[in-house]
C-alpha cells in the first residue's frame, strides 16, 4: 500500500466538466487497490460527505474561488501552483507521501517543484495541452510571444522536473512530450473516457427521432476553441437547406457561448438555438436522447489536435452519429469508425457532413451504432482507463 498526494486545480467532487470527471475514477481505482489517498484541491461543498463517500482525506485550498467558470481564471491558475506546493510540502513533512500524482498542467508545475524540494516520486497526468488551446484565443487574451513561451514551458515540465512517469490524454500529446526530450518509454497514453452507466445505448430513441424536428447537439465546457467560424458557417449552411433544424448547446452559458450566439443571431437570424445552462455530468445523457447528430466543430490548434474529445466518446456511447473536424488524436483513434465523419477545418464541409447524417434514416445505422457503442464501452469506460493508468503508475513507483 502507498500513501499518495493526488493534486488538482479543479474541485474534486462533483465533476464540473472537462477533465475533472476523470479524477473521481482514478481515485476510486486507487482506493480499491488499498492505497491511502490525500486529495489536494480547491474547496468543495460538504467535504465531510465527500471524504466518507470516497474514503479519502481532503486537503482544501480556500484562499479564493477556483473552477473553470470563475472570474480571472487564468490569473488564478498561474498563482495556484505556488500555494498548492506549500500545502503538499507542509503535509509531507508531517507524514511523508510515497508519490505525488498531478492532474493537468497547472498542478504539474507544483508537482515539479515538489519533486525538486522533497525528492518524492512524481507522476504527471496531462488531460490536455492547455496552452495549445490558446492559439485560437483573441490576441489580447493570449499575446503570441507570451503564448509561445507558455507552450514551450508546458511541454518541458516532465523533462525539466524529472518526472518519474507521464500519463497523456492522447497518442498525439505523447508524441509532443517525446519530441520535447522526455523518454517515450515513460509515457502512457490513457485517452479520455466516460461512465458507461450514465450514457446508455438507446437505439429506439434514435429511430423515434426520425420524422421529428431534427436536433443537432453539442455539449461540454463551450470555450473559445469550441465555438468559432467553423461552427458559425456550419450552422449557416445547415439552416440554408434545413431551416427547421434546432442547434442545442448543453453546458454553462460561458462568455464564449454568449458571444457565439450573438454572432449567430446577427448572421443567421432565422437559426433556431437552445441552451440548457450548466448540466451535471450525471445528467448530460438526458440532453442527448432526442438529438439526431452530435458535433465537435473545434477550431484547429495544437491543443485541439492533442485533445481526446469526450464529446465524441459520449455521442457514440448513446448511439449518436458524429461530425468532427479532423483532429489528429481523433483521426488516429476513430479514423475507421463509420459513425464518425470528419469534415475539413471549414464550416461548409462541416455543414455538409451534418446534412448528410440528417438525410440518412436512423434505422439504417442501428447496427453500426451498436458496434460503436460496444467499442467505447469496452475500451473507454472510466474503469478500464483507470485500471490502465494505475497499473502504469504502480509500475513506475516500483522503479522509483
Amino acid at each position: 500500500m502507498m500513501k499518495l498526494a493526488f493534486i488538482t486545480h479543479e474541485p474534486f467532487f462533483p465533476p464540473s466538466g472537462g477533465g475533472s470527471a476523470e479524477a473521481v475514477y482514478l481515485v476510486r481505482e486507487l482506493k480499491q487497490r488499498g492505497h491511502a489517498v490525500h486529495v489536494f484541491c480547491p474547496k468543495v461543498a460538504e467535504p465531510e460527505s465527500v471524504e466518507r463517500e470516497f474514503g479519502i482525506h481532503l486537503r482544501l485550498f480556500k484562499s479564493w474561488r477556483m473552477g473553470r467558470y470563475t472570474s480571472f481564471r487564468s490569473a488564478k491558475y498561474l498563482a495556484y501552483p505556488f500555494f498548492l506546493q506549500r500545502m503538499v510540502a507542509h503535509a509531507h513533512r508531517a507524514a511523508p507521501f510515497d508519490l505525488v500524482l498531478s492532474q493537468h498542467a497547472v498542478s504539474a508545475v507544483a508537482a515539479g517543484w515538489l519533486k525538486r524540494s522533497l525528492k518524492v516520486p512524481v507522476v504527471m497526468n496531462f488531460l490536455d495541452y492547455l496552452t495549445g488551446f490558446m492559439e485560437t484565443w483573441p490576441s489580447y487574451l493570449a499575446p503570441p510571444p507570451l503564448l509561445q513561451a507558455m507552450k514551450k514551458f508546458e511541454l518541458s515540465l516532465p523533462l525539466r522536473y524529472e518526472a518519474d512517469a507521464v500519463l497523456t490524454v492522447s497518442d498525439t500529446l505523447a508524441d509532443y512530450f517525446a519530441k520535447a526530450g522526455y523518454s517515450r518509454s515513460r509515457i502512457r497514453p490513457i485517452y479520455y473516457g466516460f461512465d458507461a452507466d450514465l450514457f446508455p445505448f438507446q437505439p429506439a430513441k434514435r429511430v423515434e427521432c426520425d420524422g421529428k424536428t431534427p436536433i443537432v447537439v453539442m455539449h461540454g465546457s463551450l470555450d473559445h476553441h469550441h465555438l468559432g467560424p467553423i461552427a458559425l458557417e456550419a450552422i449557416a449552411r445547415v439552416v440554408q437547406i434545413r431551416p427547421e433544424v434546432v442547434f442545442r448547446f448543453v453546458g454553462q452559458r460561458t462568455g464564449s457561448l454568449e458571444g457565439f450566439l450573438q454572432r449567430v443571431r446577427a448572421r443567421i437570424p432565422e437559426a433556431k438555438t437552445e441552451t440548457t445552462g450548466f448540466v451535471p455530468y450525471a445528467k448530460v445523457a438526458g440532453h442527448l436522447e432526442d438529438a439526431a447528430v452530435g458535433i465537435v466543430p473545434y477550431e484547429e490548434s495544437t491543443g485541439t489536435h492533442c485533445a481526446f474529445v469526450a464529446k465524441t466518446v459520449e455521442y457514440l456511447a448513446v448511439g449518436l452519429p458524429v461530425v468532427s473536424t479532423p483532429l489528429d488524436s481523433a483521426k488516429r483513434y476513430f479514423g475507421k469508425e463509420p459513425m464518425v465523419r470528419f469534415a475539413g477545418f471549414d464550416g461548409a464541409s462541416f455543414g455538409e457532413r451534418i446534412l448528410a447524417w440528417l438525410n440518412e434514416p436512423a434505422a439504417l445505422r442501428v447496427e453500426r451504432a451498436r458496434i460503436a457503442s460496444e467499442r467505447v464501452r469496452t475500451e473507454l469506460d472510466w474503469r478500464a482507463i483507470s485500471k490502465r493508468a494505475i497499473d502504469f503508475v504502480e509500475q513506475h513507483l516500483e522503479r522509483a
